[in-house]
């Protein structure tokens, strides 16, 4: 009950449900204001159409994947460990006998933390909690590591159920540790935030993002409307406005 009260009102705001309002609102208000409405309906669906393309997207997505930059040399950056962040899961996976795992993000990131581990030899901490408090995202994460990647795991952050809390429960883990420089895992979508909230932290962080969607749309198919299209605008248009509500928090310019 808590995920869907949380999720109305965001994807009503994110595309496409604020597109599907907007043409609504447009064939509405064509009774009334006959050009207006069918100005602003047109529009909203030719925007949802472009939007639900890898093309279209890609206009919203490449602003963030430019906020970071491929990690090139781990070895060399001085961090002292792994934090790797929770995306989402797979209820009760069948095949899996029943138990959770991540969902393909969250493999995506579990996969290039492994890659790093084994380049560099740092211990990983995953991080995610759940907003019941019931199955943690984190527990599922390590046991993906340990038994598909078949890499350690030495923290388990399992209690924050936002970026926000990733950062403050993880640097207290770590802290008590001794660990105050961090390669920070997630997609590169992503990590403006997170490395914005683990530095206000006190952390040390080193971008180490994957998953660079922005330049994944180059043929003439990126331009069908699919919905992977839309994940990917859904998901950037997220990252945009908390970036700037961070950003109007803190008092920086947007």
């Amino acid at each position: 009950m808590t995920d869907l009260l949380n999720a109305i009102p965001r994807n009503l705001i994110l595309p496409p449900g604020s597109l599907f309002l907007l043409i609504g609102f447009g064939l509405l208000a064509r009774r009334r204001w006959p050009r207006f409405g069918t100005v602003l309906a047109a529009s909203s669906l030719v925007l949802l159409v472009f939007l639900s393309s890898n093309a279209g997207a890609s206009f919203l997505v490449a602003p963030l994947d430019r906020m970071t930059t491929p990690l090139l040399a781990p070895e060399r950056s001085g961090a002292q460990a792994i934090v790797v962040l929770s995306a989402g899961r797979l209820q009760e996976a069948p095949e899996y006998a029943g138990r959770d795992i991540p969902d393909y993000i969250g493999l995506g990131r579990l996969r290039y933390a492994a890659h790093l581990q084994r380049r560099t030899g740092m211990p990983i901490l995953v991080s995610g909690g759940s907003p019941e408090a019931l199955n943690p995202l984190a527990d599922a994460m390590a046991t993906a590591l340990r038994e598909d990647f078949g890499v350690p795991v030495r923290w388990v952050e399992n209690r924050s159920r936002n970026t926000a809390e990733n950062a403050a429960f993880s640097a207290a883990l770590l802290r008590a540790d001794g660990v105050t420089r961090v390669l920070l895992v997630t997609d590169a979508m992503h990590m403006e935030r997170a490395r914005t909230v683990f530095q206000r932290q006190g952390l040390a962080v080193t971008d180490a993002p994957t998953m660079f969607f922005g330049d994944q749309a180059r043929r003439l198919g990126a331009w069908v409307p699919s919905a992977e299209g839309m994940r990917r605008s859904w998901y950037a248009s997220y990252e945009l406005i908390g970036i700037a509500w961070y950003r109007m928090r803190s008092g920086e310019a947007p």
